[in-house]
């Protein structure tokens, strides 16, 4: 039997059709890519940090934005880009415009981490002083804020690059005034570099050798840091789960899950709208499978 030969079945569709509209119209439109972007330039952004406003952690907004396709980490001493994250690990590297390579030396200023940022430096940097004077207190006897041993060779690798030039050096010469920095206050939050204070002319980090330890021109240059992921991170993963992305609101920081309809939630985005879509579906199939009974 045909839908048209029967009053009642052609009645009720006509009856369904304007509902069918109306909830299909009430549908949010979606976008592909939601409200909070994953990238900044060629770097991955994931929480805890954000590469626009309102989107990450708060205690990692004020120290990391996304400007003009760079991500930037910045502290009391300065900005800095970021070069690399590493999420496995929870680290960053971070690079001072104005720290020295083999391929260019220049004069430095300092570099200060916040006490309260969720940062820390890692042990894995290896941290140099160049051209530093005689009366300079790293070479205080009584100090030990030099190390020694294997670690001198950073010194003379350093001092074989022709960019030694660039802070009055000859290449070559003397390692005497160069220093393998062990901070007195160790490594960790609040951690402070003050070049000027300690009487040397420039200072780098080196946080890797990549296999070439014979080769500073093949040294990997940069600050890196641990931050601490633990902020909110359950809550996060739950958000991340139903579609959303995680940010914060309000004059508090809150937390914040950012649905791809544009709804803020403080939990997930299930029943946020989008699956009003599967209602629409659903209903589809009802009446597709009612029609086909009269079929």
């Amino acid at each position: 039997m045909s839908p048209a030969s029967n009053p009642f079945v052609f009645t009720n569709i006509l009856l369904l059709l304007p509902f069918l509209h109306t909830l299909s119209s009430a549908v949010p439109a979606i976008p592909v890519n939601g409200t909070c972007r994953n990238t900044c330039g060629t770097i991955s952004v994931k929480y805890p940090f954000g590469a626009e406003p309102g989107c990450g952690h708060p205690d990692f907004a004020r120290y990391i934005k996304c400007v003009s396709g760079t991500l930037e980490f910045s502290t009391g001493s300065g900005i800095y880009n970021i070069s690399s994250i590493d999420y496995p690990s929870n680290t960053i590297v971070v690079t001072d415009p104005f720290m020295s390579t083999c391929s260019l030396m220049q004069n430095s200023g300092s570099f200060i981490l916040d006490k309260a940022s969720p940062f820390t430096i890692t042990q894995d940097n290896i941290i140099v002083l160049l051209g530093c004077s005689r009366t300079s207190p790293v070479f205080d006897p009584y100090e030990d804020l030099c190390a020694t041993g294997s670690r001198l060779r950073v010194c003379r690798g350093m001092y074989s690059c022709k960019g030694v030039s660039g802070i009055g050096l000859r290449q070559k010469g003397p390692a005497s005034t160069c220093c393998v920095y062990e901070s007195p206050t160790g490594l960790g939050s609040g951690y402070a570099l003050d070049v000027p204070r300690l009487q040397c002319s420039s200072y780098t980090s080196i946080y890797g050798f990549g296999g070439n330890e014979g080769d500073p021109m093949k040294w990997n240059y940069g600050i890196s840091l641990q931050y601490n992921d633990s902020y909110n991170a359950d809550a996060c993963k739950d958000c991340e789960s139903s579609g959303g992305s995680c940010g914060f609101t309000g004059l508090d920081g809150s937390f914040a899950c950012i649905c791809r309809n544009g709804r803020n939630t403080t939990t997930n985005c299930l029943g946020q709208g989008q699956f009003t879509v599967h209602t629409v579906i659903s209903f589809l199939n009802f009446l597709i499978s009612y029609f086909n009974l009269f079929v």
